[in-house]
């Protein structure tokens, strides 16, 4: 793997071998990161929610997020409490910004909902922090 620091920056390929376990708890296969190809401002993956999953509530620590959908119906809760709702679907987009908590949910019970996710942050899960809705952070 290459390091952020490297004094050689060069075109790297990746395909992601295996899924990891995500501080969202949900599968991720790494794609461009700073760990993965030297990335310095951005970091892409590939998130499965399976049938009827969702990810812990959390915010990205200042930095913003793109989400691409694949596959599937997601709802995403989000804002203090967890109180507000978008549903995607496979060809939308969704942007979520700096340090708002929010939680996605597969909103189908036998298929899996996929999509891509790029972040401003080369960092693969350093600066997720978990969120509880009930109580703030």
């Amino acid at each position: 793997m290459l390091s952020p620091d490297s004094a050689t920056q060069t075109v790297v390929g990746i395909r992601p071998e295996r899924e990891v376990m995500t501080r969202q708890r949900l599968p991720y296969f790494t794609g461009i990161s700073a760990h993965t190809a030297g990335s310095r401002g951005l970091s892409m993956h590939l998130v499965v929610i399976p049938p009827g999953g969702s990810a812990a509530p959390h915010r990205h620590r200042a930095y913003e997020t793109g989400i691409y959908v694949l596959e599937g119906r997601v709802e995403t809760c989000y804002g203090e409490g967890l109180t507000e709702t978008i549903v995607s679907e496979a060809g939308d987009f969704l942007f979520i910004p700096p340090d708002v908590p929010h939680q996605a949910r597969n909103l189908s019970d036998t298929l899996p909902a996929r999509a891509i996710v790029a972040r401003n942050d080369p960092q693969e899960q350093e600066n997720v922090v978990p969120y509880d809705a009930g109580g703030g952070d």
